[in-house]
């Protein structure tokens, strides 16, 4: 069975830790980011196959760091589920310019959240 290695990048350190022990428990990797920045070079490091994002992070927010991965052409396929809160809309053309895949608004539940990963994970890809 593959491993997925899954990067959780959001400032809510009550949120990381549910979040990295749901995934954790459904057999991935997980690695945490506070801010994006430091996803970006996590990212940049480990090169994970999903990435799950706030939107609002202090350093570089969501969609900054989308747009920086999105230049890096080791970083630029890597696909990406957006967390937003209410009131926080990114337009298409935001979205077409990143690897932005899914938008996800919070609050949320966590089995949805996992289905949203699942869908962007190499195998639901050649399975689709």
């Amino acid at each position: 069975m593959v491993r997925y290695k899954l990067l959780l990048a959001d400032d809510e350190p009550h949120v990381t830790h549910l979040l990295a022990r749901r995934f954790a428990a459904e057999g991935m990797e997980v690695m945490v980011a506070d801010d994006g920045q430091q996803a970006f070079d996590l990212a940049c490091e480990s090169v994970p196959d999903v990435i799950v994002s706030d939107f609002q992070m202090p350093i570089l927010d969501g969609y900054e760091m989308a747009v920086r991965l999105s230049v890096n052409p080791a970083t630029a396929s890597i696909p990406i589920l957006m967390l937003t809160a209410r009131g926080h809309k990114l337009t298409q053309e935001q979205i077409a310019s990143t690897s932005i895949r899914l938008l996800m608004s919070k609050p949320f539940s966590a089995r949805d959240l996992v289905a949203g990963v699942r869908s962007l994970l190499p195998a639901a890809s050649a399975a689709a």
